[in-house]
């Protein structure tokens, strides 16, 4: 009497099978997580970058004594300015412009102070200036910001 062989998988080789491809598939799932994560913090900063991109041409395309005088008010190049997001939202985006002293004209070592000529006799650098202006857009909170100097 001779046996005859069978082929097929035997039950050892399917419970095999099934724990080496659970032993691989926990490391690919957490791969996956990992890179889902990825995405939503990639999505978040372009949505930030663009928010600063747009708001940093809002301002400059406003006129050029709004500027300065937005900057007088604030005082100096660490205060927010009227242009930026009301106090609350997600992603406020601040908005700082300074006078900006490129060649060092007062002789002081800082950018941010600038000398007044006093053209007009009021003894305010803001009223008339027509140097550099500092501009920089952040979104509070980040590290996402853009800054540029603009000219008249």
């Amino acid at each position: 009497m001779t046996r005859a062989r069978q082929s097929g998988l035997t039950y050892v080789e399917v419970l095999v099978a099934a724990v080496l491809l659970a032993i691989v598939l926990v490391p690919a799932l957490q791969a996956l997580h990992t890179g889902m994560l990825g995405a939503e913090v990639h999505s978040s900063t372009v949505d930030q970058h663009y928010a600063v991109l747009s708001r940093m041409e809002e301002v400059l395309a406003e006129p050029y004594s709004m500027l300065t005088a937005a900057a007088g008010a604030a005082g100096d190049e660490q205060t927010p300015t009227t242009y930026s997001d009301a106090a609350g939202p997600v992603d406020r985006r601040l908005v700082y412009l300074a006078l900006y002293d490129a060649d060092d004209a007062d002789g002081d070592g800082n950018v941010f102070t600038v000398p007044d000529p006093n053209l007009d006799g009021d003894f305010d650098p803001y009223t008339g200036y027509a140097g550099l202006l500092w501009v920089r857009v952040e979104v509070e909170g980040s590290v996402t910001w853009l800054e540029t100097l603009s000219a008249p």
